[in-house]
C-alpha cells in the first residue's frame, strides 16, 4: 500500500506542472466541460465519487468504471437554449482475462442552422456548427478498495470553414470503503494539446482541471451526500473586469475574501433513495451561481440543479433540470440499459 501511495504522489508531482488556464475565455474546446448526463448534472454538474451503477459517471472519472457495468448502455439527451441539442451514447465491456473494464462514448453537440455573414454583415448563407467528443477508457482494480483508470478523448469543433481538433487525457483514481459506505475520487482532467487550430488562430490550452470528490451514504438513512472540489490547481477563480462590473451592476471583485474564494471550488449535492426504484437528486454549484448572477437583479435558482431516477429491472430512466438564469433552465433525459 505504501508503494502504491508513493507512486501516486510522484505521478501527481509530474502532472501538476501541466498548466491549462481554466478561467473562461482562456481555453479552447470548453464544451468538453459540459455535463451531458442527467444524474451528474442533477448533482451539480461535476461528480467523481458518486456511489452508483449509472454508467454515465465513467465520463467524469474513468476509475468509477467496474465489472458490474459490463454490457451496459447509456443514452442521454439535453435540450439547450435556442434549439441547441446535445446527444451522448456510452457503452461498457468487461474483459475478465485482462481483469480490465473498457468503455467508449460519443458526445455530439448540434447548434442548429446559423446565418453566416462576412465582416461587413453581408449574408453568405447558412452553416450548421457542431462539436463532438469521442472517448475511449479503461479501468482496473488495485487490491480490494482502489480502482484506477484513464480516458483518451478526441475533440473536434466545426463552424463552417473554421475547424479545430485536439487530444485530451483524463486519469482517475477511486477509493471505496463499503463497510463505511464511503467513496473518494480524484481526477486530473483534460491534459492534452490542440492538434489543429482554427483558421488564422494559434494553438490554445485545453481546460485542465483537478477534481476531488467525497461521497458518503448514511448507514441508517436513505441518503448520500457528496462534496466535490474542482479547479484545485488554481486558487483564485474570481474574474475581475472593473469597467464591466460597474456598467452591469456586478460586485467589485478586488482581492475578495478567502471564504468566497474557497466556496467557488465547492459543489454540494445529495441523493435521497425513496425506494430501490426511485431516487431524487439535488446539487448546488456555488461558482456557477456567482458567475451567472446579474447585479442586484432577481437571479432565481441560479446554480441549483435537481433530478429524478426511476430504476425498473434492467432499465434506468433519469431526468435533470438545471437553472442558469431567472428565466432559463435546461432539461436532460437519459436511459440506461443492461444487456446482460
Amino acid at each position: 500500500m505504501r508503494n502504491y501511495l508513493g507512486t501516486m504522489i510522484v505521478f501527481l508531482g509530474f502532472l501538476l506542472p501541466v498548466r491549462g488556464q481554466s478561467l473562461g475565455g482562456t481555453t479552447v474546446f470548453n464544451f468538453i466541460r459540459y455535463s451531458s448526463a442527467p444524474q451528474p448534472t442533477a448533482l451539480g454538474g461535476e461528480n467523481v465519487s458518486q456511489q452508483t451503477q449509472d454508467l454515465s459517471f465513467v465520463a467524469y472519472n474513468p476509475a468509477l468504471l467496474n465489472a458490474k457495468m459490463n454490457g451496459q448502455l447509456a443514452t442521454n439527451f439535453s435540450s439547450l437554449k435556442d434549439g441547441f441539442r446535445n446527444y451522448q451514447l456510452v457503452g461498457a465491456y468487461h474483459r475478465e482475462k485482462l481483469k480490465t473494464s473498457f468503455y467508449g462514448a460519443v458526445n455530439f453537440f448540434d447548434y442548429g442552422s446559423v446565418v453566416e455573414t462576412d465582416a461587413a454583415g453581408n449574408v453568405l448563407g447558412q452553416i450548421r456548427p457542431s462539436e463532438y467528443i469521442v472517448q475511449l477508457g479503461a479501468s482496473r482494480k488495485y487490491g480490494e478498495q482502489f480502482n484506477y483508470g484513464a480516458t483518451l478523448k478526441f475533440v473536434h469543433s466545426s463552424y463552417g470553414s473554421y475547424r479545430a481538433s485536439g487530444l485530451a487525457l483524463d486519469v482517475g483514481v477511486s477509493y471505496t470503503d463499503t463497510a463505511r459506505f464511503l467513496r473518494i475520487g480524484l481526477v486530473l482532467k483534460n491534459m492534452g494539446i490542440q492538434t489543429s487550430s482554427f483558421q488564422g488562430a494559434g494553438t490554445e490550452s485545453l481546460p485542465f482541471d483537478i477534481v476531488v470528490g467525497v461521497s458518503k451514504k448514511l448507514e441508517k438513512a436513505p441518503l448520500q451526500f457528496t462534496l466535490t472540489l474542482h479547479h484545485l490547481h488554481q486558487f483564485n477563480l474570481r474574474y475581475n473586469d472593473s469597467s464591466f462590473n460597474i456598467d452591469n451592476g456586478f460586485e467589485q471583485v478586488g482581492n475578495g475574501n478567502v471564504v468566497d474564494k474557497v466556496f467557488r471550488h465547492l459543489i454540494f449535492s445529495t441523493q435521497l433513495f425513496i425506494s430501490e426504484k426511485l431516487e431524487i437528486s439535488a446539487g448546488y454549484n456555488y461558482l456557477r451561481r456567482k458567475e451567472l448572477n446579474i447585479g442586484s437583479n432577481g437571479n432565481g435558482l441560479n446554480g441549483f440543479s435537481m433530478g429524478l431516477g426511476i430504476l425498473i429491472r434492467k432499465i434506468q430512466f433519469r431526468y435533470a433540470r438545471t437553472f442558469y438564469e431567472a428565466n432559463f433552465a435546461t432539461n436532460q433525459f437519459g436511459i440506461g440499459i443492461s444487456l446482460k
